[in-house]
């Protein structure tokens, strides 16, 4: 008996459909650099539209930039 078609294999060996599918996923989306966060993005996106007017949006990132 062959005991190396007998052995079970690793919980986490992939087969080959899965390897490629990382290897496409990785060439589409692990080489891109990570941004520097833009606070005043951020506080449009997280706060309602229409919530802090232009210059308190100002006043916060002012205060935000130091």
């Amino acid at each position: 008996m062959n005991m190396i078609s007998e052995r079970a294999s690793h919980p986490l060996a992939m087969n080959n459909e899965s390897l490629q599918a990382l290897a496409l996923w990785l060439k589409s989306n692990g080489t891109r650099q990570i941004r520097e966060p833009d606070p005043r993005r951020m506080i449009t996106e997280r706060y309602p539209a229409g919530l802090l007017s232009e210059a308190e949006l100002q006043a916060l990132w002012d205060v935000m930039e130091g």
